[in-house]
């Protein structure tokens, strides 16, 4: 039986009060809750303080340059469908370095996991403003204040993806459950989590959010499944922030349509390097 020792990996050396203890916390409750064994479980990450959380758990892990961890998580999937994948970034290094990638992901619809630690404030770097940083934030490198940010909810459905949803680092309890249904899902699985950073950011808060945020799940006759309804609750920032799935429908997912992968996992396909013979000859 799997339980949360079995994740146990090195001692965080993230800032007191950092959301990411909640969301490291959040990620081995869903591993565990589905039984899923470490060595069954792939962790893609980036650079950041939201690309540390591989570090602190025990399973496969790989850490990639600032804002590749997506096409580096869909290598793995494609090489090894058996695996469970989940990519791991910042607002920063996800929708600012990496937003390209994550965009034509989401329309591909691999079959992944993307985790986004949404702090809006570039953390490992001291402060500077990110892509979703709110309109007249003032850091570093805004001092007049930070233009208008992205909306990452809207950004996806707009590009294609078939799981969106949103998390908050206070209740690890949700957010496990939102993780837990992303993994299950079959296709790209994109989930915005609100993490406060208490060292940068001293506007969006724990305070400040639980004052905001509200579960789709509990607005009675809200269905995930109506992308017009969901488009409205995607660009809903301020007063009142939903949190919970916000979309979601059925997809084939793009490993179903590369005709190699019907024969099983790439890893466990017998290879024929003569069979590349003739190809590399006419460059001869």
């Amino acid at each position: 039986m799997v339980t949360i020792n079995d994740y146990d990996g090195g001692k965080p050396a993230w800032c007191p009060g950092c959301g990411d203890f909640s969301i490291l916390a959040a990620v081995k409750k869903a591993l565990v809750a589905l039984q899923l064994e470490p060595y069954k479980v792939l962790l893609v990450s980036g650079i950041g303080q939201a690309g540390k959380l591989p570090h602190y758990m025990r399973c496969n892990v790989l850490n990639e340059l600032h804002g590749r961890p997506v096409p580096a998580a869909i290598g793995a999937k494609m090489a090894n469908s058996e695996l469970t994948v989940i990519a791991i970034s910042g607002d920063g290094d996800g929708y600012g370095e990496g937003g390209n990638h994550w965009i034509h992901a989401m329309r591909r619809n691999h079959d992944i996991t993307y985790l986004v630690h949404n702090n809006q404030i570039y953390g490992l770097t001291k402060g500077q403003a990110s892509p979703t940083s709110d309109h007249g934030f003032v850091t570093k490198t805004t001092p007049q204040g930070a233009p208008v940010p992205i909306y990452p909810l809207a950004l996806a459905m707009a590009s294609g993806a078939t799981f969106v949803a949103r998390g908050f680092a206070g209740d690890i309890e949700h957010l496990a459950g939102l993780i837990k249904s992303g993994i299950l899902h079959k296709g790209f699985a994109f989930i915005d989590i609100l993490q406060p950073c208490p060292s940068f950011n001293h506007k969006n808060t724990y305070a400040w959010y639980r004052e905001r945020v509200y579960k789709l799940d509990s607005e009675y006759g809200y269905d995930p499944g109506d992308k017009a309804a969901a488009f409205v609750k995607a660009q809903e920032w301020g007063d009142r922030i939903p949190i919970g799935i916000v979309f979601r429908k059925e997809q084939s997912t793009f490993e179903e349509q590369v005709p190699a992968l019907r024969k099983g996992p790439l890893v466990k396909q017998k290879t024929v390097p003569l069979q590349a013979e003739s190809l590399m000859n006419e460059f001869m």
